[in-house]
């Protein structure tokens, strides 16, 4: 799949973004009211396939299609690294970043068997060649250049004709920063919403936590500002999902969320627009506490709960073909009047 040529400088500084953010482009009410008069017609009970037929008028919606289509789905994974996970918040080293960002190259990672089976367009994007953040018990992850370079960089990486976006990460260490964005955007502290990540003992536990409580307690005085919770308590790869995330927006495509991560890495534009995260629906609840709270934060029920804790878009891409077989029913099935019914 192509890089789009959208190259305008959308996030020249962050009041623009603000404003962006602030006035999301809304759905397309015509193709709402079409696709629930079809819906109407065919031979099922009102309302007996329940969530397959939300998710059909999701499609529509924000494809602006009065039949929606799954021609071109595009997974993108990014990827980067964090200055906290030098304070041994993880089970895993940093380096491991790097190596399953080969082993998805070289097809070997359980994202390459899903995405294959979903029949989705694979891409990898890494980040700062993989140069963490700064610290940010110690200071701001990101400057504001930065930041907004990953946000353009994310926004950058989505096809504008892709029929539906799946979104996931990769950074060792990242459900520290998604614990502390979600803590200073909706209340909290460590405890409340920390996991034990990919495999935390409680020594690794304790410090993760001491981590989250005092990159808080450092900046506390900024939690006014969603955009600058997400710089100075995010990550590469979190900004350049809220960037993909802005671009599915613009250009009209609906967007599945992975795990916890990726959950909070978007979850400001919801604080900044209540209709923020409208084209998104999140795949999967992961098996990290912190994202079952999140999750009714934003109002939002996963489309699925299996236990997943991968990252990666595993859970969003594993839930692509519950939405093609949603689409296979509208689109494929007969009316009353087809079937001489009635």
């Amino acid at each position: 799949m192509s890089t789009p040529p959208f190259t305008a400088p959308l996030f020249a500084d962050m009041d623009s973004l603000r404003a962006l953010c602030r006035a999301p482009a809304s759905s397309d009410t015509v193709a709402i009211n079409q696709i629930a008069e079809r819906e109407a017609t065919l031979t099922k009970p009102a309302g007996s396939l329940g969530r397959l037929e939300e998710l059909t008028a999701w499609l529509g919606a924000w494809q602006r299609r009065s039949t929606p289509r799954l021609e071109r789905v595009q997974t993108i994974i990014f990827a980067g690294n964090h200055g906290v996970a030098a304070q041994g918040v993880s089970a895993w080293p940093s380096d491991v970043t790097a190596l399953m960002v080969q082993n998805f190259r070289n097809g070997g990672a359980a994202i390459n068997q899903l995405s294959r089976y979903a029949e989705t367009a694979l891409t990898i994007e890494t980040l700062e060649d993989l140069r963490p953040t700064e610290d940010f018990t110690q200071t701001a992850a990101m400057n504001d250049g930065t930041f907004l370079r990953m946000l353009e960089r994310g926004f950058n990486s989505v096809s504008p004709e892709t029929d539906l976006l799946c979104l996931g990460e990769m950074g060792i260490g990242n459900t520290t920063p998604a614990a502390a964005l979600s803590a200073a955007l909706f209340g909290g502290d460590g405890t409340e919403w920390a996991g034990r990540g990919a495999g935390n003992d409680d020594a690794a536990m304790t410090r993760k936590i001491s981590a989250i409580d005092r990159a808080l307690a450092l900046h506390r005085a900024a939690f006014t500002d969603p955009l600058q919770i997400a710089r100075r308590l995010g990550g590469h790869e979190l900004a350049a999902m809220m960037g993909a995330t802005i671009a599915a927006r613009v250009h009209g495509i609906p967007v599945l969320l992975d795990g916890f991560v990726c959950t909070a890495a978007v979850a400001p534009l919801h604080v900044l627009h209540p209709e923020g995260l409208a084209h998104c629906r999140i795949a999967h609840c992961s098996a990290e506490p912190g994202h079952t709270r999140l999750a009714g934060l934003l109002e939002q029920k996963p489309l699925l709960d299996l236990g997943l804790r991968l990252g990666e878009a595993s859970g969003s891409t594993l839930a692509v073909p519950l939405l093609r077989a949603a689409l296979a029913c509208h689109t494929g099935m007969h009316t009353f009047a087809e079937a001489g019914i009635g």
